[in-house]
């Protein structure tokens, strides 16, 4: 211990020597460090001015002894900054891309570069990147009129001056999320073909055509684009393709029926988050009966099996694979065969809580209307799904009135077990949880012919209940009209709703709702 003090102290000795005998000369001041405010978030829209002062402080910070610079950086990594002014106040006409940015303000020192840095979300949007795409009729042209969300405006005919050549005999608009290219994600879908759109302003490009999705010489004119787990299918002139996207941006291969047509149909578990082997369901229009397919059954690792087969085989491989977990519900017994397909429709309406959405097939007989609800879930029973296939429901629908109207348009909720037909200017609802089952009436839109009725199933998970609202096309004097009704709260009975409405359009034959990508 006393040896350890004689070094401390000779230690401490020459620390205070060294100390005392420092003579150099050095320059010591106060650092002049600001204290930056008023960089705030900022929501602006595409080609307005974007003035920012910021505060700071008491200090002077003179142009000669110091530099300013403001610069926004893409919060999706995939660019590079932007410099977007190098004064202390920022006056800027923004023709950044919509998206949402980082905004970033430095103050440089000349003499040391020393440097300060204050920074504030930046969110960029265009009237068009959000609210509703209607996809009308104009006289047999494809014409896509946008309600703007963002703006309260409705934007007219964005195609127009897109550079697509024109489309006739428009079927549908879609959005098909995370399952195509992010920078053109919508789909067109008409008579004389389909192409992608582009996300920010409906853009359009040749490669966008719909042929360069397809690795066959065969032509397709998709009628319907369903996805589900790792691939998306398509039925266009009475045709299914798979495309698989499992790592890979695929490509539509030939066709998976063969022997027989499909409906333009496809149902598919559109509830569940993560499916793995998913199993996906047409209609055999030529044999009338539902068949399954299930893409993955083809892998060596789960046997090298058919794909395609009947909804009584596909069950049996089902338990196979796994007993007790394969096929589960008693609501009918034996696959329906022999009736004519009227109209299919998948939602997220799940009554057992399984992640297992029911998929509504509507089928007739004659007079009889028969309606089955089918769960369609995962082979491998992977993540979210408990089971593969359910036989969830079934109602003799054959007492409603006129439910099989040849003009007839159905729609099903995603809230609780509820259809909705419509036929000329007249919505009814069926609650297929009573016994029996009977058509109520909704409301009449006096004077008008309802051209479009449907749920849009919405993707963002902060939207999700708006998945609930009705969504009403019409035509009035020429002229076509929007309706949204309010569905949770309203629990799926509009009888007493009033409507969020929009006019100005051609007739309408598709709507859905553009969410927010960023």
């Amino acid at each position: 211990m006393r040896k350890a003090g004689y070094i401390l102290l000779m230690v401490a000795s020459l620390i205070w020597g060294s100390c005392s005998y420092d003579k150099g000369s050095y320059d010591y001041s106060d650092l002049k460090e600001p204290l930056i405010s008023g960089i705030t978030d900022q929501s602006v829209l595409t080609f307005s001015r974007l003035r920012v002062v910021p505060d700071l402080g008491d200090e002077e910070f003179s142009d000669g002894d110091y530099s300013f610079e403001w610069k926004v950086i893409n919060n999706n990594g995939m660019q590079e900054p932007v410099v977007i002014g190098r004064e202390r106040d920022l006056d800027y006409e923004v023709t950044l891309l919509p998206g949402a940015y980082t905004l970033y303000f430095t103050i440089y020192e000349t003499a040391t570069g020393l440097y300060w840095q204050q920074s504030a979300a930046l969110t960029v949007s265009s009237s068009l990147s959000e609210g509703w795409m209607v996809l009308c009729s104009d006289e047999g042209r494809a014409r896509l009129d946008i309600v703007s969300a963002v703006t309260g405006e409705t934007v007219p005919d964005v195609l127009k001056a897109s550079g697509m050549p024109q489309m006739n005999g428009p079927r549908r608009i879609q959005w098909l999320s995370g399952n195509t290219d992010a920078a053109s994600p919508y789909y067109l879908l008409t008579d004389d073909g389909a192409t992608r759109l582009g996300r920010d302003a409906f853009e359009w490009k040749p490669e966008y055509d719909f042929g360069y999705e397809v690795a066959v010489n065969d032509r397709l004119v998709p009628q319907v684009i369903v996805s589900a787990g790792f691939g998306k299918m398509t039925v266009g002139d009475g045709n299914a393709h798979y495309c698989e996207i499992m790592g890979i941006d695929g490509l539509y291969g030939s066709a998976v029926n063969k022997g027989f047509k499909v409906a333009p149909y496809i149902g598919a578990n559109v509830l569940a988050e993560q499916v793995y082997a998913a199993v996906y369901m047409l209609y055999d229009i030529d044999n009338r009966r539902l068949m399954a397919y299930c893409p993955l059954l083809a892998a060596n690792d789960l046997g090298g099996l058919d794909p395609l087969a009947g909804m009584e085989e596909m069950g049996q491989i089902a338990e196979g694979m796994a007993p007790g977990a394969g096929v589960v519900g008693n609501a009918f017994g034996s696959w329906p065969e022999g009736y004519e397909l009227v109209y299919m429709e998948n939602t997220r309406y799940d009554p057992g809580n399984a992640k297992m959405g029911l998929t509504y097939v509507l089928l007739k007989d004659g007079r009889s209307c028969h309606l089955y609800g089918v769960q369609l879930g995962d082979m491998l029973r992977y993540a979210d799904c408990t089971y593969v296939i359910g036989k969830g429901d079934y109602a003799d629908l054959s007492q409603c009135r006129n439910v099989l109207h040849k003009d007839a348009l159905y729609a099903f909720s995603s809230l609780k077990n509820y259809m909705y037909y419509a036929i000329g200017d007249t919505v009814w609802r069926i609650d297929l949880s009573q016994e029996p089952v009977k058509e109520e009436l909704q409301f009449t839109l006096s004077g008008e012919k309802i051209t479009c009725l449907k749920f849009n199933l919405y993707q963002n998970s902060e939207n999700r209940q708006k998945s609930y609202d009705l969504v009403v096309g019409s035509v009035k004097d020429g002229e076509g009209v929007l309706r949204v009704y309010e569905g949770r709260d309203s629990d799926g009975d509009f009888r007493k709703v009033e409507p969020q409405e929009y006019g100005g359009f051609a007739e309408i034959v598709d709507v859905t709702y553009k969410e927010r990508v960023y």
